[in-house]
C-alpha cells in the first residue's frame, strides 16, 4: 500500500476538528498527524513537521485563514492547503484561491467531497465546487470597471464589510480580528470611500442585496 497522505488540521474549534478526524479516520490512504487549534500554532507546527495537506478554517480568532494561507504559502509553497468555511462559497472562495488556496470547500459539504478534495489538492491539483468555478470564471470574464465594488477591497476591508453588514461593531470585530478599534475604523473609512457608500446603515443594505451576509 502507498504512503499516507499526511493532513494538518487548523480550526479553532475542538468539535470541528473531531468530527473531521473522524472523517478522515475511516479512509485508508488519509491519515491526521496534526492540529492547530489557530493560525499561530498552524505554521509553528508547519516549522516541525512536513504535512502533505493543510485543511484551514478561514475563520480563526489569533489569525484569520487568508492570512495564514499567505504566510503557509510564502514558508512552504509546494504544500497545498485547502480552506474550510461556514460562510458561503461565493463569499471568500475566489479571494482564497487568489491567496494561493488549492481549494474552498464549505462545512456544509458532504464527507464524501472532503475526502475527495484532499486526495485531489494532494495530486496537485485544484479542488473547487461547480458554484466556485462559475464564481472564478465571472470573475476572469470581468473587466475592472464591471466587477462590483466589494470585489475591489483588500481582504481585510472586505472582511470588515461583512461583518458590520451582519450587526458587529467595532469594538467586535476589532476582537474577531485581534485588531485595534482605531485599525478597524480606517478599513471602515477606507471601504466606505471606495465603495462611494455613507455609513454602516448603506454598507448592511449593500452586504445584505449582495448576499455578503450569513
Amino acid at each position: 500500500m502507498s504512503e499516507k497522505i499526511k493532513v494538518l488540521i487548523a480550526d479553532d474549534h475542538a468539535i470541528v476538528r473531531h468530527g473531521l478526524k473522524q472523517i478522515l479516520s475511516e479512509t485508508e490512504d488519509l491519515t491526521v498527524v496534526g492540529e492547530a487549534d489557530g493560525g499561530v500554532r498552524a505554521m509553528q507546527m508547519m516549522r516541525g513537521t512536513t504535512y502533505d495537506v493543510v485543511l484551514m478554517d478561514i475563520s480563526m480568532p489569533d489569525r484569520n485563514g487568508i492570512d495564514t494561507l499567505k504566510l503557509v504559502k510564502k514558508e512552504f509553497p509546494r504544500v497545498p492547503v485547502l480552506i474550510l468555511s461556514m460562510h458561503p462559497e461565493e463569499q471568500y472562495a475566489v479571494r482564497a484561491l487568489r491567496a494561493g488556496a488549492a481549494g474552498y470547500l464549505s462545512k456544509q459539504g458532504a464527507p464524501e467531497q472532503l475526502v475527495t478534495a484532499i486526495r485531489q489538492v494532494a495530486n496537485g491539483k485544484k479542488y473547487v465546487s461547480a458554484a466556485v468555478a462559475e464564481e472564478l470564471a465571472n470573475a476572469i470574464g470581468d473587466d475592472e470597471d464591471s466587477r462590483p465594488a466589494h470585489e475591489k477591497l483588500s481582504d481585510r476591508e472586505y472582511e470588515t464589510l461583512c461583518l458590520i453588514a451582519s450587526g458587529k461593531t467595532l469594538t467586535q470585530i476589532a476582537e474577531k480580528l485581534n485588531l485595534s478599534v482605531k485599525t478597524v475604523s480606517v478599513y471602515r473609512a477606507r471601504l466606505l470611500e471606495k465603495m462611494k457608500l455613507q455609513n454602516n446603515a448603506e454598507l448592511t443594505h449593500y452586504g445584505l442585496k449582495h448576499g455578503l451576509v450569513e
